[in-house]
């Protein structure tokens, strides 16, 4: 099946994925965009967890400040290469992963940061990791995703293993 380059463009502006990537995508889907789209987050899914192991040394530090000056946030975010720590996408991500800090208040990282004493004393974890690990939380800017998603899409569209490795959040008077 041939698909329209207006297809393609779209697609593409939706996901920022590869050209060929959208055209392929649209092919199998047979010119379903919403179809397209799933195609693509599952691709993108499956670059992520293959390039999770590799080590992520690079990176940069985002920082958030609040306009009243009472909320701080400072994120460290791996990559593994300084090239992919200066990309656009890259950058965007870290200050969106900051204000989404300020924001939610998370504690942890990822599930697997939640101490044993406070995993037992919670009785559903799995609502407590959605409330207390950044990870697991919706954006902020995009309830319909989580912060994981976005992580992965991001993976997906630099090709290189991306960590959120810890942060602080400041807040006078707390």
């Amino acid at each position: 099946m041939s698909v329209s380059l207006e297809l393609i463009k779209q697609l593409r502006e939706a996901t920022s994925m590869g050209v060929a990537d959208c055209r392929n995508a649209l092919e199998e889907a047979k010119g379903n965009v919403d179809k397209a789209k799933d195609i693509l987050k599952k691709k993108g899914l499956e670059i992520a967890a293959k390039k999770s192991e590799r080590v992520a040394k690079a990176g940069r530090v985002a920082t958030y400040i609040h306009h009243d000056n009472k909320t701080g946030v400072l994120v460290e975010i791996n990559s593994e290469t300084d090239f992919v720590a200066r990309n656009e996408e890259f950058m965007r991500f870290s200050s969106d992963v900051a204000l989404h800090i300020a924001a939610m208040k998370p504690k942890y990282v990822k599930k697997e940061d939640i101490p044993e004493d406070v995993a037992k004393g919670n009785i559903d974890i799995n609502s407590f990791s959605k409330e207390a690990c950044l990870l697991e939380q919706a954006f902020v800017k995009n309830p319909s995703i989580t912060i994981k998603d976005y992580l992965d899409s991001i993976v997906a569209k630099v090709g290189e293993n991306i960590v959120v490795r810890r942060f602080v959040r400041f807040q006078i008077g707390e």
